[in-house]
C-alpha cells in the first residue's frame, strides 16, 4: 500500500498564540512537509487545488515541479485537481510535463472542488457540474492516449487534428483518480475507465465510504476491468498524536475547536467517533486504520491531512515523523501481510510501464513529426 500526506495550505490563525502565518511561510512548509516526508518513508505527497482565500495552492503544477527537484522518490499528486474549470487540453499539457520533468513520479486525482464560486470565477455554471466532469476528462483521456484528436462537446471549442504536448511518458498516462465523497456519478465514472477511486471521507462515517467504495467495485467488475477486489481505492485521513493519548487530546483540543471546518460542530470527542479523525497514541492510530481495510476491503492508498487548522511549523513536522516513524511501518507490514495475491499494489509510472509492455510491447518514444494540424507552419491543406 502507498502513505503519504495531503495539504490544502490553509492559512489559519493559530488559536493558542493569534499568529498568522505569512502566504510565503505557508507554501515554504509545504515544501519542508514534502522533503520530510520522502525521508521518513512515506510515498506520496498531495496538494489540493483551490483558488480563493485562505488557501494557497492555486498552481499545484508549478508547486509540484519545485518540490520534484528536491525529491527523489516520491510520487507527487493532487487532492484535487478542477476538471470542471480547467481547460482539459491545459491539463493534459501540463502534467504530462510534470510527468516528464520528474521521472515519472506524478499522478492526479480528478474532482469538482468543494467551492461553488470557484465555476463562474472561470466562466462555469455551477449546475453543469457533473456534466462538466464528464465531458471533460472524456476529452482528457482521449488526448493522452491518441495522438491526433478530432474532439467536439458542448463546454469548449471543438478540436481538430489536435495533437497535445508533449506526450505521455514512455507512452503511458499519468494515472488517474476520480475524487468524490458523495457522487455516485464520479464512482461510476472512474468504474467505467478503469481508473482510481478516492473516497477522500475525512468528515464522513466509515458507512458512507463503505458505500460508495462499494459501488465503485461492483461497477468496475461490471465493465470487465477485474475483480471488484482489484479496484484500485484511496481513502483519506487525519490524526493527531502524541506519545501519550491524553496529551495529544489535550494539545489538539483548542486547534479542533477553533477551526473553520470543526469549530462550532460537533464536540472533538463525537467527530473521532464518527470520521477518521484519530487523536490519540501512534499506537491508537494503528489500530484506528488497521480497521479501514475491514470497512472497505484490501486498498492502495492512504493519504492523511496533517497540516490543517492552524497548527505551528514544528507541530507539523513532528506529526509527519510520527506518521512515518512510528506508524506507517507497522500499518504497510500489517496490511501487506493480508493482501492476496491478485489484488494490485499502488500505481505506479514503472509498473504502468511494464504492464503495457507485456501486453502491446516495447513503446518506440520517437519524435513524431507531421502528427496533428497544430504543427507550427503546417496547414492541413499543405499536407495533401
Amino acid at each position: 500500500m502507498q502513505f503519504g500526506i495531503f495539504t490544502i495550505a490553509d492559512i489559519t490563525p493559530d488559536p493558542t498564540t493569534g499568529r498568522v502565518p505569512t502566504e510565503h511561510e505557508r507554501l515554504e512548509l509545504m515544501v519542508e512537509e514534502a522533503k520530510l516526508a520522502e525521508q521518513v518513508g512515506l510515498d506520496v505527497f498531495a496538494i489540493g487545488e483551490h483558488h480563493n482565500p485562505p488557501f494557497v495552492t492555486s498552481s499545484p503544477t508549478t508547486t509540484l515541479a519545485y518540490i520534484g527537484a528536491q525529491t527523489k522518490d516520491l510520487i507527487l499528486s493532487t487532492a484535487t485537481t478542477l476538471i470542471t474549470t480547467n481547460d482539459p487540453v491545459k491539463i493534459a499539457e501540463d502534467y504530462a510535463m510534470l510527468q516528464h520533468i520528474t521521472n515519472g513520479r506524478v499522478d492526479l486525482v480528478m474532482g469538482r472542488g468543494n467551492t461553488g464560486p470557484v465555476y463562474p470565477w472561470f466562466g462555469k455554471d455551477i449546475r453543469k457540474g457533473l456534466e462538466l466532469a464528464i465531458e471533460n476528462y472524456d476529452l482528457l483521456h482521449r488526448l493522452w492516449r491518441e495522438d491526433v484528436v478530432d474532439w467536439q462537446g458542448e463546454f469548449r471549442t471543438p478540436l481538430q487534428q489536435f495533437t497535445s504536448t508533449p506526450r505521455p511518458l514512455d507512452g503511458v498516462a499519468p494515472f488517474v483518480w476520480h475524487g468524490s465523497i458523495r457522487s455516485p456519478q464520479i464512482a461510476e465514472q472512474a468504474a467505467y475507465y478503469g481508473d482510481g477511486f478516492l473516497h477522500n471521507n475525512i468528515f464522513w462515517p466509515m458507512s458512507h465510504t463503505k458505500q460508495m467504495v462499494q459501488l465503485y467495485r461492483e461497477r468496475y467488475e461490471h465493465y470487465g476491468h477485474g475483480k471488484a477486489s482489484q479496484a484500485i481505492v484511496g481513502l483519506g485521513g487525519q490524526a493527531f498524536m502524541r506519545k501519550n493519548s491524553q496529551d495529544a487530546i489535550a494539545e489538539f483540543r483548542p486547534y479542533f475547536d477553533n477551526a473553520p471546518v470543526y469549530g462550532g460542530g460537533p464536540t472533538m470527542e463525537d467527530f473521532t467517533k464518527q470520521t477518521p479523525l484519530t487523536v490519540g497514541s501512534p499506537e491508537q492510530v494503528v489500530e484506528r486504520y488497521l480497521g479501514m481495510a475491514d470497512a472497505v476491503g484490501d486498498y492502495q492508498r492512504q493519504l492523511f491531512l496533517m497540516d490543517h487548522a492552524g497548527l505551528p511549523r514544528q507541530t507539523v513536522l513532528e506529526q509527519i515523523e510520527l506518521l512515518g516513524t512510528e506508524v506507517v511501518p507497522v500499518l504497510r507490514r500489517e496490511l501487506e501481510a493480508r493482501r492476496p495475491a491478485d489484488v494490485p499494489e499502488g500505481p505506479t509510472h514503472a509498473a504502468m510501464v511494464a504492464a503495457r509492455d507485456a501486453e502491446k510491447g516495447a513503446f518506440d518514444a520517437s519524435y513524431r513529426f507531421e502528427t496533428g494540424d497544430n504543427w507550427t507552419g503546417l496547414r492541413a491543406e499543405d499536407r495533401g
